[in-house]
């Protein structure tokens, strides 16, 4: 009798179990470990999930893949633990300027001090058009690079790990560091742990993962080219600065700045946000937010011996300064309601 061969995940089966349930997180893991290029994210209002040319190496030609569906960080449970495990729990600051940064700027010191003593050779992070504000997810490459595309851009979605096919397969790095938000970093934990084959040069490249605190994502047509410009008549040229620390706070160039509630906002947060539970990104090396931090500190949970080393370097290296008290009150709360959300 011959031997029955595994029956594979495709595509089809990501599609009917996550896409169209409105689950998918946006992340963009899927797009990157395709083999054949044939998943793809539109711009618009129709980027809730992404799209297929129709062609699947096993739908179409019967050759054993999966690789989309082994990485969705959708298909797993999500976690109810509110810290998760940790080694530290310490506020850090960046020891140089850097205009952009966002709270203490430790996230940058880290990064670029890594890119500096070759602990790391590219980042795959979010950058944005200075025009329009329009997120997309970038290789750095050099730490000056990193330093001028600082700030936080978890404000709204963007595909991030798409980005890192153009890391991995076509510039070939091997010692890449991602920055995301949490769906992002479970995707990546994904592409780390599994044994699948055609996931293997991700998970040989991939060395660090710095996880962002975050309560919802915003869709980018929806709010800044949607509500912010239709409903606030705010250019997006004009805005220097967009953080969420319980609402949504935007300052202008001159230094103006409109608060907005997040009960406003609640028709530009992405569908697959509803699911979430994790709020401190618990699979990350490094966790970091603004949140239970004084002003200019940023709040850095270590929870890997990897990032530690990253984190012990950058302080060695003058790059970034560390300690202080940390309210994990306020963190705790943040994550509660975040869990209670998708209880609900």
């Amino acid at each position: 009798m011959a031997e029955q061969k595994p029956i594979s995940k495709n595509y089809l089966d990501l599609k009917s179990q996550v896409w169209d349930e409105g689950l998918c997180s946006g992340c963009g893991a899927c797009i990157a470990v395709c083999p054949a290029d044939a998943l793809y994210f539109e711009t618009g209002g129709d980027s809730t999930h992404p799209k297929s040319n129709n062609y699947c190496k096993d739908a179409v030609d019967g050759v054993p893949c999966g690789a989309c569906y082994e990485v969705c960080p959708r298909l797993d449970e999500q976690p109810s633990s509110l810290l998760g495990e940790y080694l530290e729990i310490t506020t850090g600051k960046a020891e140089f300027d850097i205009p952009r940064k966002q709270s203490g700027g430790a996230v940058t010191a880290i990064l670029a001090n890594a890119l500096d003593t070759g602990l790391v050779d590219a980042v795959v992070t979010v950058t944005e058009d200075p025009w329009t504000l329009k997120p997309h997810s970038m290789v750095i490459t050099r730490s000056e690079a990193l330093i001028a595309h600082a700030g936080s851009r978890y404000n709204w979605w963007v595909p991030l790990v798409s980005s890192l096919k153009e890391a991995v397969v076509n510039r070939k790095y091997r010692n890449i560091a991602v920055v995301g938000v949490p769906c992002v970093v479970q995707a990546v934990r994904k592409m780390l742990e599994t044994d699948h084959q055609l996931v293997r040069p991700y998970k040989n490249s991939i060395r660090f993962v710095v996880g962002l605190f975050c309560t919802e994502n915003f869709d980018y047509e929806k709010l800044i080219a949607g509500k912010l410009k239709s409903e606030y008549a705010l250019e997006p040229m004009k805005v220097c600065r967009i953080d969420v620390k319980g609402k949504l706070e935007i300052t202008l160039n001159d230094g103006v700045q409109y608060i907005i509630p997040l009960t406003e906002l609640e028709d530009t947060v992405r569908s697959g946000c509803g699911v979430c539970t994790d709020f401190t990104a618990l699979k990350a090396d490094i966790s970091a937010g603004s949140v239970g931090s004084p002003d200019g500190y940023t709040t850095l949970v270590v929870r890997t011996v990897v990032g530690q080393h990253l984190l012990d370097s950058a302080v060695a290296n003058k790059k970034l300064s560390v300690g202080g008290e940390v309210n994990l009150e306020i963190i705790e709360k943040l994550a509660k309601k975040k869990l209670k959300r998708k209880l609900e």
